[in-house]
């Protein structure tokens, strides 16, 4: 199966899960940095199917370490179900976020599509952070912080079943590049899970190249590969329209190789796009530079390649 040419935009405009208001504005942003010109440009039939409507966020402080659990969950199913219906009919969904803790109803419909349809799934998650919290080692309890962790099975019953079984993913099936926040409960964590994470330190000391060779390792034919794109992965000095910015991120020309050679692949299947905060942008540069960047995730390169 190769890259599909119709694409679907799915709008999330919910900050449920984050620490701060403002990425409920991400879709538009996005819309308004004209993602889906920029897509019809290489020659994709685009789809835009609005957005999803979902519970207001009440920010409230958390109950039982979890902040809006109830409302979380809401907007999880509505995305899983949307995804999942994109899916089906043949076309490459984009889910435009909304904060980062959408990546759980997402990639559950994406692995139950992969189920069902015989594919191996390989998640790329691109982000400044593991997003490995439980509530027992996070003092905030906002579930942007959690969603791979409940995906590996490990959180509230109501997200790690929400597709009806557990775990969704298997913690082999991911890969995390350019991590360089990880609270101390979660490291112990993602140790225990034997996640796979090229963290910054990696690239610094063995370049962006190799840290994509290693994990983009044993994708083949038959791989549907998901790229969960944080906005925050990017250093905050291009990408300053995120709530949670970490020094140290991936410069332009590294983020620029990350898409190409997921594009090189020819397997990417869905995408997400969170954490895009425009209360926090400079006129709107960060939602323009993820256009450019999905751009080359899409197959924009400086020349002609085979």
């Amino acid at each position: 199966m190769s890259l599909s040419r119709s694409i679907a935009l799915i709008g999330a405009p919910t900050d449920i899960g984050a620490g701060h208001r403002g990425a409920s504005m991400g879709p538009e942003a996005l819309r308004v940095a004209g993602l889906a010109e920029a897509l019809r440009e290489r020659g994709l039939e685009v789809h835009d199917t609005g957005n999803l409507l979902g519970p207001y966020n009440p920010w409230l402080p958390p109950t039982d370490g979890y902040r809006h659990l109830a409302e979380v969950v809401d907007w999880n199913r509505r995305v899983m179900d949307a995804m999942g219906e994109q899916l089906k009919a043949g076309r490459l969904p984009i889910l435009l976020g909304g904060d980062h803790c959408l990546g759980v109803g997402s990639i559950t419909a994406v692995a139950r599509h992969c189920r069902e349809t015989g594919k191996k799934l390989r998640v790329l998650w691109l982000d400044a952070h593991a997003d490995f919290n439980t509530s027992q080692v996070t003092p905030s309890g906002n579930v942007h912080g959690m969603p791979v962790a409940c995906l590996c099975g490990l959180g509230p019953d109501a997200l790690v079943n929400l597709g009806g079984s557990s775990p969704a993913i298997q913690p082999s099936e991911i890969r995390q590049i350019g991590i360089r926040s990880v609270d101390q409960g979660e490291k112990r964590l993602v140790k225990e899970y034997g996640l796979d994470i090229y963290d910054m330190r990696f690239i610094d000391e063995f370049g962006m190249k190799r840290a994509m060779e290693k994990a983009l390792e044993g994708v083949d034919a038959d791989t549907h590969v998901h790229v969960s794109f944080d906005v925050d992965f990017l250093d905050p000095a291009i990408a300053p329209g995120v709530g949670t910015t970490v020094p140290g991120g991936p410069n332009y020309r590294e983020a620029q190789l990350v898409m190409e050679m997921i594009a090189d692949t020819g397997r990417l299947g869905s995408l997400d796009i969170v954490e895009l905060n425009p209360a926090f942008d400079d006129h709107n540069r960060t939602g323009l530079l993820a256009v450019d960047l999905v751009e080359s995730l899409f197959g924009k390169s400086t020349l002609m390649r085979d």
